[in-house]
């Protein structure tokens, strides 16, 4: 078995060599989103108390350098893999003295390691967000979070420094819907003193996981309508036990590849409370899911017409399609009888990997503009040398890869492998083969 985990944790490139024409069969158990548990991992530094994270994505590259980053600052985590379990415990976090330069810790979600820091020392040290090059991705409203709760922010040439006493409450009124923001506003506003309103907030479900862990914490948090949020900050809070809610992205990954692949795949814990917008879209384009209180099941007799239907559809704001699905349906597109078309409001700019795709099936067969993918199925799919651009992008490369004709090389496919827990071990599951190693 390859350690996949060490070769992502060393930072260096990965390729993926994938065989083209294998049908998968079997059963993919969903793994906690990868978005919630990053965010909740982070919400652990917010008390003394132990907090207990159940159906957790322990083997995720981001989790790991989040696990490090904190246990370098002073936290015990505990992860068990067999149970998918951690367990943190942060009466000993505090500030960051440890080098944070050439990379060493990654990630998008820095900024969430700052709150439990001022809570603890009154000056935080984080390194700058990084992530996937999908767009603007600043973090300037993060900085203006900051401020606007009392607290010096100084930009280092290798960090971000935060100094106060504490978090004092007030409004922070953002310009635009921002997930990470929210997220990062709901974790300051919790150890606060007085309370602070949050306008224009976005509330995905992973940010409802977070909130829930929060209030089990001792929060006192007030939700209005779907873009206001009060916070009642609260001196102590306490520990916690909670489940990880289940990853909508990855459900939504194993549906279209069994669609695509003409396998036979039961998806099982799908979380259908927060994706059935995406799911409705599925079933438009001719597609009957076989469902279960709390499992999906597609084989090739789900087509109604025997073929995929073409379509159109928006990416925006949940409860809609969010971006991280733009390129799944985008292969939908791919496998579609007909043209299709995908509009992305969200990240317009989020069309890297169709340049990428359409080496795998020909001229004019997917075209990107900012802002909208068109595609003009079905495409006979063909494997050759492809490049990852972003996270489900090269998810998306790794599918078409396994339905191709011939064998497909995908470079950079740590950047699915980071978001995608135990991947290749349930792609095995399926009795499908993948073979990963560094560049």
């Amino acid at each position: 078995m390859q350690n996949i985990s060490r070769l992502l944790e060393s930072g260096n490139s990965i390729t993926a060599h994938v065989q083209g024409g294998q049908r998968p069969h079997g059963v993919v158990t969903l793994s906690g989103a990868k978005n919630a548990a990053t965010r909740m991992l982070a919400a652990t530094t917010l008390t003394d108390e132990p907090v207990v994270l159940t159906n957790f994505p322990t083997a995720l590259v981001d989790v790991r350098h989040k696990v490090r980053f904190m246990r370098n600052a002073g936290a015990v985590v505990e992860i068990n893999d067999a149970s998918a379990t951690l367990t943190a415990q942060s009466d000993g976090y505090g500030e960051a003295t440890f080098a944070m330069a050439n990379g060493l810790f990654p990630i998008r979600t820095t900024y969430l390691l700052v709150a439990g820091q001022i809570r603890t020392s009154g000056r935080a040290r984080i390194p700058y967000p990084g992530g996937c090059k999908i767009g603007s991705r600043g973090y300037d409203l993060h900085l203006m979070v900051w401020r606007a709760l009392g607290c010096e922010v100084n930009e280092k040439p290798e960090y971000i420094e935060v100094i106060g006493n504490g978090f004092t409450g007030d409004r922070i009124n953002f310009p635009i819907s921002t997930v990470g923001g929210t997220e990062n506003a709901l974790m300051c506003a919790s150890i606060a003193e007085g309370t602070t309103e949050i306008v224009n907030a976005y509330i995905t479900p992973e940010i409802e996981d977070l909130i829930e862990l929060l209030r089990r914490m001792g929060a006192e948090i007030e939700i209005f309508g779907n873009s206001l949020i009060k916070v009642h900050g609260q001196k102590i809070l306490s520990g916690a036990r909670m489940a990880v809610m289940s990853d909508r992205i990855e459900a939504l990954t194993w549906i279209v590849y069994a669609i695509m692949s003409g396998g036979e795949i039961r998806i099982d814990n799908v979380p259908f409370e927060s994706m059935e917008v995406p799911l409705i879209h599925i079933e438009e384009a001719g597609v009957d899911l076989m469902k279960s209180r709390t499992s999906i099941y597609v084989h090739p007799d789900c087509l109604l017409a025997g073929s995929v239907q073409p379509f159109e559809l928006a990416c925006g704001t949940h409860p809609g399609v969010i971006s991280d699905m733009q390129p799944f349906f985008a292969l939908l597109g791919l496998v579609a009888n007909g043209t299709s078309r995908i509009f992305d409001y969200r990240y317009p700019e989020r069309i890297g990997c169709v340049r990428e795709l359409a080496k795998m099936c020909g001229e004019g067969r997917i075209l990107g503009d900012v802002g909208r993918i068109t595609t003009h199925g079905a495409a006979r799919l063909k494997g050759t040398r492809v490049k990852s651009t972003d996270l489900r992008g090269s998810m998306a490369l790794v599918m078409a890869g396994l339905c191709a004709e011939g064998d497909t090389v995908v470079e950079d496919v740590h950047m699915a492998l980071r978001g995608y827990n135990g991947l290749v071990e349930k792609l095995m599951g399926l009795g499908v083969l993948i073979e990963v190693r560094e560049s």
